[in-house]
């Protein structure tokens, strides 16, 4: 039996989807929101936690890490995204997370199910579609803390928020700021958010 955490914003998206999971004789399937995500992770030890990565509650960056967030030695679940190729962002925010599997969410559910059984074995799976978003996340310039640094800022952070929200200097936000702006060949930061955009990195 695999037990299946599965994340995800949309409640009417994720009953439909837990309901058509739990047909399948081999898979016990819980859901959740992102927001209690954290700590149904820690209570039922899911064997697979399925995500899907755009999230609501944190200003479009989800917390992947805290779905391994386990104490005492305890075995971590295996992670599979569902994803677009249109957010490559969002795609080396779950390759940067450790996720195993990545499902095309315009695909079939049988998808799904595959990548589920698929990464409970501790294989990967990724389906096919997804190739060109992962190609772009490849040629993407900004780190992981440059991409959550613009990501606050795109949604109206101050640079004080920003430093508060991320534990950091006002200074090191600026060069943060700063290391975007060259990197996205901007002309400043409105600039630059419109260029990320634009290039699917938020």
């Amino acid at each position: 039996m695999i037990q299946v955490l599965l994340v995800h914003d949309g409640c009417l998206v994720r009953s439909v989807l837990a309901q058509w999971l739990s047909r399948e004789p081999d898979l016990r399937v819980d859901d959740v929101p992102w927001r209690r995500a954290s700590c149904h992770v820690r209570a039922s030890r899911p064997d697979v936690c399925a995500a899907d990565l755009d999230c609501s509650d944190t200003a479009g960056i989800p917390p992947l890490g805290e779905l391994g967030a386990r104490g005492g030695g305890q075995a971590l679940p295996r992670l599979l995204v569902l994803a677009t190729a249109n957010r490559p962002g969002l795609l080396k925010r779950a390759l940067e997370a450790g996720a195993l599997g990545y499902v095309d969410k315009t695909g079939t559910p049988e998808q799904l199910l595959r990548g589920i059984r698929k990464v409970a074995k501790g294989e990967r799976f990724v389906s096919e579609s997804l190739g060109f978003g992962f190609l772009k996340a490849a040629e993407m310039p900004l780190t992981r803390r440059e991409l959550s640094v613009l990501t606050l800022a795109a949604e109206g952070a101050s640079v004080a928020e920003i430093a508060g929200n991320l534990h950091l200097s006002h200074g090191t936000v600026r060069n943060y700021m700063a290391a975007i702006t060259r990197k996205t060949g901007a002309r400043n930061r409105i600039d630059a958010i419109r260029i990320s955009q634009g290039q699917g990195w938020l």
